[in-house]
């Protein structure tokens, strides 16, 4: 049996931001505003929390894995069948922010799930944006 079953793939998404990394840090950490641009949950910024993202079609279970204020933010993120990691990665530059969302994971049966998260975290990316973009 060849390797190729185990072999996995990522989403990423990246933006250039003109907002420092504590505002998007603040976006991708308070439930009240990550619930504007991705989904309802009891998220907290503390390694090993457990917590869900419930949306109309369904919840996603989540544990967080690593928090490095302002820097990075990872957690799991298992709902129908996947078991993926998505890593949050945040690079000051001189007029903003590099975001950076990395969603590792995707078996090569998962080809849906992949491009359903592929297109969904652009969306959730715009709405991000727009929620920055309003201010505090």
């Amino acid at each position: 049996m060849n390797n190729t079953a185990t072999q996995t793939r990522s989403v990423i998404v990246e933006r250039e931001m003109p907002h420092p990394p504590e505002k998007i840090w603040r976006a991708l950490t308070q439930p009240h505003l990550i619930e504007e641009w991705l989904m309802r949950s009891d998220f907290k910024p503390v390694v090993d929390h457990r917590f869900k993202f419930s949306g109309d079609w369904g919840s996603v279970d989540c544990e967080v894995t690593t928090v490095e204020p302002n820097r990075t933010l990872a957690y799991t993120w298992a709902a129908l069948g996947l078991e993926s990691i998505v890593t949050w990665t945040l690079t000051p530059t001189p007029n903003g922010t590099h975001l950076r969302m990395e969603q590792l994971g995707f078996r090569p049966d998962q080809e849906q799930a992949y491009q359903g998260a592929k297109y969904g975290w652009q969306a959730f990316f715009g709405k991000l944006e727009q929620v920055l973009a309003r201010g505090d």
